[in-house]
């Protein structure tokens, strides 16, 4: 078992997804993990799934993490700040600024209160659906003030670090304008994209290929949880809206008249800046390293996509990335598998050699 930085025990509240992760997580570096949820059921879940115990009296957590929607985040906060005087407190909600307002606002303790939110999360909730791993590697803000010691907010630090994950250390302003940007203001275009799809033709969505799921993958979310995140940022998630829509309305006249002077002109920067954009965002590791993608061909066969992944693996190539694609009306599906370019032709001739077919 491997070394905890953590002593817990740490008490989880709510166990849906994040909070159910956080504690599998834990349970597997050997953390003592209190669970407590609103619905019986849910613990009982998350115990059965292995995450850990349920509430006893005289429980004495070190800390204490709040996983519950944000309209109730505040007040679960401000209760387990009152009941439990000796722990640290955080929650894991994607807003940081309303909360530590109304916590202000209460009298509560915020002296051992500091919020923090890991980037991680899947499209279905619960606990059945938590994963000790779904951490690893993905970024976690602790969001900072000045009511909080450094000494105290270590423990913090150390939950962040035992999961995997990578701490990034921001203001609450400054976590709430980033998320507006790279996730609340996605969600809202992906979702207006897919509404589309509502009257379209059936042939017409018979043509969908990989381009249009990645737009439109996080459209599947939970619309009650994301009501509640979209209110309570809605400022910044506004700001930049406003900027898209401006962004659309140069579209919408270049292609008003496409054969007028400077239309094309148009079009063409505002799709450059977008792969200006793109090239910005972090890669594997957090690097901005690019990746070449080779394609390869998969029979729609039980076990022919661990085969590749065993090949590659094999040849000595490291898999930066992976993405599948099912052909239309073909019983085979594309693997977009993306390395570093210097090993590129290496994979595709081996691949090849191996009586893999290689597109394109």
């Amino acid at each position: 078992m491997v070394e905890s930085r953590l002593t817990g025990p740490v008490r989880v509240v709510g166990a849906g997804l994040l909070g159910t992760s956080v504690a599998l997580g834990l349970r597997a570096r050997g953390i003592d993990v209190i669970l407590a949820d609103a619905s019986p059921t849910h613990v009982a879940l998350a115990v059965d799934l292995g995450a850990g115990r349920s509430a006893e009296p005289g429980d004495a957590p070190q800390l204490i993490v709040v996983a519950v929607p944000p309209d109730v985040t505040a007040r679960v906060v401000a209760d387990e700040l009152a009941s439990f005087p000796e722990a640290i407190v955080t929650d894991v909600a994607s807003v940081k600024g309303g909360i530590l307002d109304e916590l202000e606002a209460a009298g509560a303790d915020v002296a051992r209160y500091i919020g923090s939110h890991p980037l991680a999360g899947r499209e279905r909730g619960g606990p059945l659906s938590a994963r000790a791993d779904l951490f690893a590697g993905r970024p976690w803000v602790v969001a900072a003030h000045d009511a909080i010691s450094y000494q105290r907010a270590g423990a913090i630090d150390d939950l962040i670090l035992d999961l995997g994950a990578t701490l990034v250390e921001m203001t609450p302003d400054e976590h709430d304008r980033g998320v507006a940007l790279i996730s609340h203001v996605p969600q809202v275009v992906s979702s207006v994209m897919a509404r589309r799809f509502i009257d379209a033709p059936n042939a017409a969505l018979g043509l969908a290929g990989q381009g249009v799921r990645d737009v439109t993958r996080i459209a599947a979310s939970d619309p009650d949880l994301w009501v509640q995140i979209l209110g309570a940022n809605a400022a910044p998630v506004r700001d930049i809206l406003v900027a898209v829509r401006d962004d659309l309305d140069r579209f919408i006249d270049a292609l008003g008249d496409p054969v007028a002077p400077g239309a094309r002109r148009r079009i063409a920067e505002e799709l450059t800046g977008g792969n200006t954009g793109v090239a910005r965002l972090p890669g594997k590791h957090g690097t901005d390293k690019r990746f070449t993608t080779v394609i390869v061909m998969v029979d729609d066969r039980p076990g022919q996509l661990a085969r590749l992944l065993a090949e590659i693996g094999e040849i000595g190539v490291n898999l930066e990335d992976l993405r599948l694609e099912h052909s239309p009306g073909r019983q085979v599906g594309l693997a977009e598998v993306q390395v570093v370019p210097e090993a590129a032709e290496r994979l595709t001739n081996e691949l090849a050699e191996r009586g893999w077919r290689i597109a394109g």
